[in-house]
């Protein structure tokens, strides 16, 4: 079995009102050096959304959303980010913003398999827990 690997992550926060500092956890961006996997995955639920700010623009959000995992992926697609090397499209995904999607702080832990850990942080951080949650 492997040694386990470092990895760091930050859960990508919607703020729809950035003045009042409430925000809705919508996906995790996970960086493991060891492995050189860069991975974001996100899942907004607009009902949590509408909770805060029932005028907030779904559609555009959603679009910001998808460019975090384009970038992450890099590529032409991704823009000029894109085409960074993974650790600084991390780098460049968790600098603190002003704006309607922010980051957490970076978080560090261990790991065996990086894209396992990715899912096991959305379950924990982003999805609603199920009925059977405590």
């Amino acid at each position: 079995m492997p040694a386990p690997r470092s990895f760091d992550y930050a859960v990508v926060r919607v703020v729809p009102r950035v003045e009042r500092e409430e925000f809705v956890n919508a996906g995790v961006i996970l960086w493991c050096a060891e492995a050189d996997y860069l991975g974001a995955r996100v899942e907004l639920e607009p009902a949590r959304l509408a909770a805060l700010a029932p005028a907030a623009d779904l559609g555009t959000i959603e679009e910001h959303l998808a460019a975090v995992v384009r970038i992450a992926l890099g590529g032409a697609g991704a823009g000029p980010i894109g085409r960074l090397s993974r650790r600084e499209r991390f780098q460049w995904l968790v600098a603190p913003r002003s704006t309607v999607l922010q980051v957490s702080p970076v978080h560090s832990g261990l790991c065996d398999d990086p894209e396992r850990t990715l899912e096991h942080l959305m379950d924990r951080l982003v999805r609603a827990p199920g009925p059977d949650a405590r």
